[in-house]
């Protein structure tokens, strides 16, 4: 199974949550973001900065292909600016009940995700405000973009002031979709520049993908 995220135009969200309902995928979030597009790059694409929304659902390999596919048709996410979507290999699952309802009763096998070699997604959990200077050492690095996800933490204070790691309560997540041979320099130009010891606090991770769509741009 996959932890499938598509990353749209705000206008575009209910047309995928329809799309995610027509595969019958048992669970499926809609939230708000904001994309992280210089205006020089807008102007390269001629296309306006636009409020985003990320469509979340969990689903099998063979609905994912399916899910892709007909978001690629009806979306147009071959065309730049409409969006992207990729997916993320769930490994584990809490409880048979919970398979049961997450796979419909389908027989899930053990072999291990196919994994795509060529694309990882990083995500970067920062101190609000600070998106602007962690996306400048992101693309400095190679990065292209990003997606970004208002949230709030609840880390321990206690725990911060032990590790001298700066916790705030109001947090900024941000989506980064990066070559897998760029990964690990991006990585680290956000963690030299904007650390948990910094101001901004990030604490920066990789997720494998399985597939992967509406990178064009990215993959010319």
């Amino acid at each position: 199974m996959n932890f499938v995220v598509s990353i749209l135009n705000r206008s575009a969200a209910e047309t995928a949550a329809a799309l995610c309902r027509e595969i019958s995928a048992p669970v499926v979030l809609v939230t708000h973001a904001r994309g992280t597009a210089t205006q020089e790059m807008l102007d390269l694409l001629g296309i306006e900065a636009q409020e985003k929304s990320v469509v979340v659902a969990i689903a099998s390999e063979e609905r994912t292909r399916e899910l892709i596919r007909i978001e690629k048709k009806k979306l147009y996410l071959d065309v730049p600016g409409n969006g992207l979507v990729v997916a993320v290999p769930i490994k584990s699952v809490g409880g048979g009940k919970t398979l049961a309802y997450l796979s419909e009763n389908a027989q899930v096998g053990k072999k291990a995700p196919d994994i795509n070699p060529d694309f990882e997604l990083v995500v970067a959990i920062i101190n609000e405000g600070y998106t602007d200077q962690v996306m400048d050492l992101a693309r400095q690095a190679g990065a292209a973009g990003g997606t970004v996800i208002r949230a709030r933490g609840t880390g321990s204070r206690e725990c911060g002031k032990f590790l001298g790691v700066s916790i705030a309560q109001e947090k900024e997540l941000v989506f980064i979709i990066s070559r897998a041979a760029e990964k690990a320099e991006i990585m680290r130009a956000v963690v030299r520049g904007a650390g948990p010891e910094s101001k901004a606090g990030a604490v920066v991770f990789s997720l494998p993908v399985s597939d992967i769509a509406g990178l064009r741009l990215l993959e010319d």
